[in-house]
């Protein structure tokens, strides 16, 4: 079956979001623009590692640039999206594999989320990666800079908004680890 490609130049929304409580949440990657809106459903440590490797990209090629690119140092107050998923929230499928990376020509980031290979597919994997026309759907995104810092901060404070908070400071616990100085007996 021939892949679909669902591609957004600059699209007017691209956030992380949520359905279902703590715990029990399902994780989802939307785009839209001009009233087509695709939504992928993705694991909460795909979005994190996502977010985390954005922040990192960014931060490269604005240090590479020598600071002379559109890229802002955090994310602009004035395009923070906090909105809920736009509905009607329609899985098109589940990432499997998640790609990056910065396009200097363009000064934007891509963001590529591909469909999970089944079991019986993978033995046609070579032809995947090597026929445009076949392979796992894809959502491909080009974002400006600063709107890939805005879905990077949404992303990681949807993340951590999922972690029970420490009963001594309130932040959320980290599962790599809390340094706390009201735990560890210091005082702020």
């Amino acid at each position: 079956m021939p892949r679909q490609v669902y591609f957004y130049d600059q699209p007017e929304r691209f956030v992380a979001g949520t359905v279902g409580q703590p715990g029990a949440r399902s994780f989802y990657l939307q785009a839209s623009a001009r009233g087509r809106i695709t939504s992928v459903l993705l694991e909460k440590t795909q979005v994190a590692a996502l977010a985390e490797r954005i922040e990192e990209v960014l931060d490269e090629a604005l240090r590479r640039s020598g600071g002379d690119t559109a890229i802002p140092a955090a994310a602009p107050n004035d395009l923070l999206d906090t909105a809920p998923l736009d509905l009607p929230l329609e899985q098109e499928f589940r990432v499997g594999t998640m790609a990056l990376a910065w396009d200097s020509a363009d000064s934007c980031l891509v963001v590529e989320a591909q469909a999970v290979v089944e079991e019986d597919e993978e033995e046609d994997a070579e032809a995947v990666f090597t026929d445009d026309d076949n392979g796992p759907d894809m959502l491909r995104v080009r974002l400006s800079g600063a709107m890939a810092r805005v879905f990077a901060k949404r992303a990681l404070d949807l993340v951590a908004a999922g972690r029970k908070p420490c009963p001594f400071c309130n932040l959320p616990l980290d599962p790599e680890g809390h340094l706390c100085p009201r735990a560890n007996g210091y005082r702020r």
